[in-house]
């Protein structure tokens, strides 16, 4: 059985989902610091689009996290994504 990286992990997530957050990553293998992994990935040349999202917390109050597309897989992905912003 393979062992893959988070990095190879991310990306096959990606592809099969279309996306990822910090909360999928955490839940679905254990990433901690998704953010930082993006950017790695980034370096890497891997094309990878983020997108800000909002939503109530349990809480009831508004908050704000990226979510994060393949570049190619973005393209084709239904844009009715809300801005954080406002």
């Amino acid at each position: 059985m393979k062992v893959f990286s988070q990095s190879e992990e991310i990306v096959m997530y990606m592809k099969k989902y279309g996306s990822i957050t910090q909360k999928e990553a955490y839940r679905a293998f254990d990433c901690m610091r998704l953010a930082a992994q993006i950017h790695l990935l980034k370096k890497q040349g891997v094309p990878i689009i983020s997108r800000l999202e909002k939503s109530k917390n349990r809480y009831g109050r508004t908050t704000c996290y990226s979510r994060y597309y393949l570049a190619e897989v973005e393209q084709s992905a239904d844009n009715r994504m809300q801005s954080c912003r406002g």
